[in-house]
C-alpha cells in the first residue's frame, strides 16, 4: 500500500527554523518526485518545492526560496524539508505528494500528484 507519512510541524517564533519529513512507504523515490504543498485559512493549496532524483532537480516556489531547503535520503526513503527564517505567513498545514510525471522544474500542481500524506500543521508566532 502506497503511503506518505508528513510529520515535523510545530509552534515556532518567527526567524525560526523547522524540518519537515515525508517518508514513504509501498514505493520508492527513485521515479518520482515528492513536492511539499501548503495550505493556509481560507487560501488555496499551494505549490512550496518539489525534488526529484536527489538534489538533481529541486523547485522552490519564489515565497521560499532562499529559505527552505528540500533533501532526500534514499536509505531512508524519506523527503525532508529545511524552514528557515520562518514568517507568520508560512503557518499552514504542510502536504507531501508524489509524481509519476513532473520533473520538478516548475511550481508544483496539485492536479499532478496522486498520493498525499496526512498533512502536518506550521505555525510560526510573530
Amino acid at each position: 500500500e502506497v503511503q506518505l507519512q508528513a510529520s515535523g510541524g510545530g509552534l515556532v517564533q518567527a526567524g525560526g527554523s523547522l524540518r519537515l519529513s515525508c517518508t514513504a512507504s509501498g514505493f520508492t523515490f527513485d521515479h518520482y518526485a515528492i513536492a511539499w504543498f501548503r495550505q493556509a485559512p481560507g487560501k488555496e493549496r499551494e505549490g512550496v518545492s518539489c525534488i526529484r532524483d536527489g538534489a538533481a532537480n529541486i523547485y522552490y516556489g519564489p515565497s521560499v526560496k532562499g529559505r527552505f531547503t528540500a533533501s532526500s535520503d534514499k536509505a531512508k526513503n524519506t523527503v525532508y524539508l529545511q524552514m528557515t527564517s520562518l514568517k507568520p505567513e508560512d503557518t499552514a498545514v504542510y502536504y507531501c505528494a508524489r509524481s509519476v510525471k513532473v520533473l520538478c522544474s516548475s511550481r508544483p500542481r496539485a492536479v499532478d500528484y496522486d498520493y498525499w500524506g496526512q498533512g502536518t500543521l506550521v505555525t510560526v508566532s510573530s
